[in-house]
């Protein structure tokens, strides 16, 4: 039998609880929308840069976590998350505004760590030192953008840097003694199935968690005038389930799973519009998963 390590259990063995994360924003922008790199960002990226669920950057942070935390408060009774920077690229400034906004997120009793999601090139080494302080202090996570090793698809979505970068990032991170988590997308215009497993397969030997996202097609944005100009298809929930659970098949056992599908606004989506029945989607994956005979808990 194969098991994956899920996110939830991982943190009830960190934590001996069940843990939400807040998402926050830091109001950075991105090298890939300040003309740095370029204007337009990436080309599946949002206006909200990934962060449509965060309260407003113009809000403080302790605010922001308070508002995060009221919309949660019906899952859980404990008092216990993770402050979790998501939109855009959350190193992007500098090392004592980053202190300073970190810093007022690790205060708060109830939160228990922090994840800072980036860039791989926005890392400097001043900016891994901090969050070496930080992490021990409360334990940090970081989340790098990869979505894809592949070249070709890296300058279509105009990721803005290469696979070396990715690497360097990690080697740097891991030997600061943080853990790092990769996002990587499922699905992306002409990528085939083994080049799909194929990055899996390279993340996996790497990263410490990874978060296998369905690529979904959000209104205003380039890859959406592709969409509706015919230059790709949107994968089923048969295919992409498939894809997913082989995935899952060539993960070590020993990286946490922190995300199988992925939450668009559906008010913004254009496709697959199957993703937007969040509830459908994980009972079909949840029943492939025992067909295969993969468990969720973690390796013995």
């Amino acid at each position: 039998m194969k098991h994956y390590y899920s996110l939830n259990e991982y943190y009830r063995e960190k934590f001996n609880k069940k843990v939400y994360k807040l998402s926050i924003s830091g109001g950075m922008s991105c090298p890939n929308r300040d003309g740095t790199l370029g204007t337009g960002g990436c080309i599946f990226c949002s206006s909200g840069g990934s962060g449509e669920f965060c309260p407003s950057a113009e809000t403080g942070i302790k605010e922001q976590l308070e508002q995060a935390k009221n919309r949660v408060k019906a899952k859980t009774r404990d008092e216990a998350f993770i402050a979790y920077f998501q939109p855009f690229t959350n190193t992007y400034a500098d090392v004592d505004y980053l202190r300073r906004i970190f810093g007022e997120a690790l205060e708060p009793e109830y939160i228990l760590g922090l994840a800072v999601a980036t860039r791989p090139d926005c890392l400097e080494d001043e900016k891994i030192g901090l969050l070496s302080e930080l992490n021990k202090e409360k334990p940090v996570t970081v989340e790098l953008g990869l979505q894809t090793i592949h070249e070709t698809t890296a300058e279509y979505i105009r990721r803005g840097y290469p696979i070396k970068v990715y690497d360097d990032a990690v080697k740097r991170l891991k030997n600061a003694g943080i853990e790092v988590v990769t996002h990587v997308i499922l699905g992306l215009p002409n990528e085939t199935e083994k080049m799909m497993l194929d990055t899996v397969r390279y993340v996996g030997k790497r990263t410490d968690g990874i978060k296998l996202q369905l690529l979904h097609v959000i209104e205003g944005t380039d890859l959406a005038d592709e969409y509706r100009a015919g230059k790709f298809e949107v994968l089923s929930m048969e295919e992409y389930t498939d894809i997913l659970l082989k995935s899952i098949e060539l993960l070590p056992e020993n990286v946490v799973i922190h995300r199988i599908t992925g939450d668009g606004a559906k008010k913004s989506l254009i496709a697959p519009l199957w993703s937007a029945d969040k509830k459908r989607v994980l009972n079909y994956i949840n029943k492939e998963l025992e067909k295969r005979n993969i468990k969720q808990g973690k390796f013995s």
